[in-house]
């Protein structure tokens, strides 16, 4: 059996782990990422060439089953995949990481874009720190607020006049993002709602210090695509088709 799993995501790496070598796994990253964490199994870099690219992918492949276990704000290639797989006649699996829920005392400002995120920020606070990833920091370019950007890579987009540039990657821990929070007095947090435990503790820092935080919601996914929220339930819906 032949399983193409979509996403650099942690969930996906650990999916690919549970699968192989028992069963034959390739698993597609974007390659967005200059040194990404390389799961098991065999690894694609790059796009497919849209829905029709990969429906001719899945056929040469001999692919027997689809997870797609991309970030939440990879919309497109979800898209794709269901077009994709429905074209190919090969079964999909979604496996949608859980959003983040807000605790009692969080406060959260809902926004539909980066773009509206940005606009909320008048009168939240001078110093925030950006989280969203470094694709749409132009959305923020011209705010005069200064910013704490954190991101993966450096970006190679338009940025904010006023910011700090702090490369890092996940999983963050509490004590981290409370002193990033002290050290940068840090007014106001802008992040997106891609879920996980992975950069879950700086909405708990948030708390702490009684900060706003602006949270981008997630773009809608493919209706009708089946969906689990765990590793253990794709490898099982896996195995029950081997």
């Amino acid at each position: 059996m032949h399983v193409l799993i979509l996403g650099g995501t942690a969930e996906a790496r650990a999916l690919a782990g549970l699968l192989h070598p028992g069963t034959r796994v390739t698993s597609s990253l974007a390659g967005r990422v200059a040194a990404p964490r390389l799961p098991a199994g065999e690894v694609r870099i790059g796009g497919f060439g849209g829905p029709e690219g990969l429906a001719e992918w899945l056929r040469e492949h001999a692919v027997d089953a689809v997870i797609d276990a991309t970030h939440p704000f990879a919309e497109r290639i979800s898209f794709n995949a269901a077009r994709a797989t429905a074209t190919a006649h090969v079964p999909l699996l979604a496996l949608r990481r859980p959003g983040w829920v807000r605790s009692e005392g969080d406060d959260w400002r809902d926004a539909a874009s980066l773009e509206e995120a940005a606009g909320l920020l008048g009168g939240l606070g001078d110093r925030v720190f950006l989280t969203t990833g470094r694709l749409g920091l132009a959305a923020f370019a011209e705010r005069p607020e200064w910013f704490l950007v954190r991101s993966v890579d450096a970006p190679d987009v338009p940025m904010p006049a006023r910011c700090e540039l702090l490369l890092d990657r996940g999983p963050f821990t509490l004590d981290g993002e409370r002193e990033l929070i002290a050290r940068h007095r840090i007014g106001v947090l802008v992040t997106k709602d891609s879920g996980g435990a992975a950069t879950a503790p700086k909405l708990a820092a948030a708390r702490e210090a009684g900060l706003p935080v602006i949270v981008v919601r997630r773009p809608p996914v493919p209706e009708g695509v089946p969906a689990v929220t765990s590793t253990d339930e794709a490898a099982a819906w896996v195995h029950a088709r081997a």
